[in-house]
């Protein structure tokens, strides 16, 4: 069975993340996105501390995906440098597994598997 994994995505605006976890899940590149409207970020950035609000989703996707994932968050990402990061999922339950890799494409081909 090809491998899964769960992509996370931090932004500014709930609203962009939401229409844009849409659009990854309508070109079945995610199976699903769990969106949290609002986190705390704390970070380093341009030599300053900063302590801001953000979104967060977390993607099911095919691990064979995220390369394409990533360069569609940096072509559209309103972030200089936007939080991207994939987590392998070692174990998860058959049925979802199986659903995950149903509901997205095969990178291997045009559509969906």
């Amino acid at each position: 069975m090809q491998p899964i994994c769960e992509v996370t995505i931090t932004a500014p605006d709930a609203a962009w993340l939401a229409e844009f976890t849409r659009k990854l899940v309508e070109e079945r590149l995610a199976a699903c996105g769990h969106n949290l409207v609002e986190i705390r970020s704390i970070y380093r950035w341009d030599g300053q501390v900063h302590d801001e609000p953000e979104a967060r989703v977390m993607l099911h996707t095919r691990r064979s995906l995220v390369s394409e994932i990533i360069k569609i968050v940096n072509q559209e990402h309103p972030y200089e440098v936007p939080c991207v990061l994939a987590t392998a999922i070692d174990q998860a339950s058959p049925d979802y597994h199986a659903w995950v890799l149903t509901e997205t494409k095969d990178s291997s081909s045009t559509g969906p598997r």
